[in-house]
C-alpha cells in the first residue's frame, strides 16, 4: 500500500546566500555596482596621480634641458654683424634632396609664426649665398638651412625645433621687433629683381667688345631688392673673403 504523504519528513533546503553568484534582491546588484565603479575610481585615480608625478618631474626638468641646449647650439663667436635685429635664414626652395627641402620649409614656417623680420636666403636662387655662409661658418661642407636669431648663430633644423618644442625659441625671438606688415611693394616677397643692366639674359654688348657678362647680376640674371635686402657692404666682403681663402 502506499505511504502516507504525511508522515515523510521531506528534507529543507535552505538557500546559501553566502554563493558570489547568488542575488536575492534588487539592492545587493546596485551594491555590487557600486564596488565595481568605486574600485574604478580608484584605478582612474592611480592613473591621474602618476600623470600629475610625471608633468610635474618634466617641468622641474625642464629648465636644465632648456640650459644644456642653449648654451651647446648658441656660439657667440659665429654671427652676422648688422643683423642683430632681425632672423637670417639660409635654405634652399629646390627639391633634389627631399629631407633638406623639407627641413627647410618646416624651419621657415616655425620662424614664421612669430611674425619678426625675416631675411630669407635661398641658395638656389643666388650661389653667392652659399659662398658668404661658407665665410661665415668656416666650413666647406655644409647642410641646410642654417638661423641666425639677433646676429648670433642658432644651429640647423633639429636645433630650431628642440628650441621650439620646449618653448626658448620664443623667449629667444621676442627680444626682437615685430615685422612691419605686409609685402614688400619693390619686389612682392620674392626678395630679387630682374638685372636692369641686362634685363635678366646676363649679356651685354658693346660696340667695342662685342658682347660681355654682365657683373651686376647673378648666374639667374637677378639682383637682390634693394628694398627688404640689407647689409651689402658686408655680403661683398664675405664674398671676397670666401675668393681668397677659397
Amino acid at each position: 500500500m502506499w505511504r502516507p504523504w504525511g508522515n515523510k519528513k521531506m528534507p529543507l533546503r535552505i538557500h546559501d546566500t553566502s554563493s558570489p553568484f547568488s542575488c536575492s534582491s534588487f539592492k545587493d546588484i546596485q551594491h555590487l555596482c557600486t564596488q565595481d565603479s568605486s574600485a574604478s575610481s580608484k584605478r582612474n585615480a592611480n592613473v591621474f596621480y602618476r600623470v600629475r608625478i610625471v608633468n610635474s618631474l618634466l617641468r622641474s626638468w625642464g629648465p636644465a634641458r632648456t640650459w644644456k641646449i642653449t648654451d651647446s647650439v648658441s656660439d657667440p663667436s659665429i654671427s652676422i654683424p648688422g643683423a642683430e635685429k632681425r632672423v637670417v635664414v639660409y635654405f634652399t626652395s629646390l627639391q633634389v634632396v627631399r629631407s633638406t627641402f623639407e627641413d627647410c620649409k618646416t624651419v621657415r614656417s616655425i620662424l614664421h609664426g612669430f611674425r619678426v623680420s625675416i631675411d630669407e636666403r635661398d641658395l638656389s636662387m643666388d650661389s653667392r649665398f652659399l659662398n658668404e655662409l661658407r665665410g661665415i661658418l668656416g666650413q666647406s661642407n655644409l647642410t641646410l638651412p642654417r638661423v641666425f636669431i639677433g646676429g648670433r648663430y642658432m644651429g640647423g633644423a633639429e636645433e630650431i625645433k628642440q628650441l621650439h618644442e620646449i618653448g626658448e625659441l620664443k623667449k629667444i625671438v621676442e627680444r626682437l621687433p615685430a615685422a612691419e606688415p605686409g609685402t614688400c611693394v619693390v619686389c612682392g616677397g620674392y626678395r630679387f629683381l630682374l638685372c636692369n643692366e641686362c634685363n635678366g639674359s646676363r649679356k651685354l654688348y658693346t660696340q667695342k667688345s662685342g658682347f660681355k657678362t654682365c657683373t651686376a647680376c647673378n648666374e639667374n640674371g637677378l639682383i637682390r631688392c634693394p628694398s627688404c635686402s640689407c647689409n651689402f657692404l658686408f655680403f661683398f666682403f664675405v664674398n671676397i673673403k670666401a675668393k681668397i681663402l677659397g
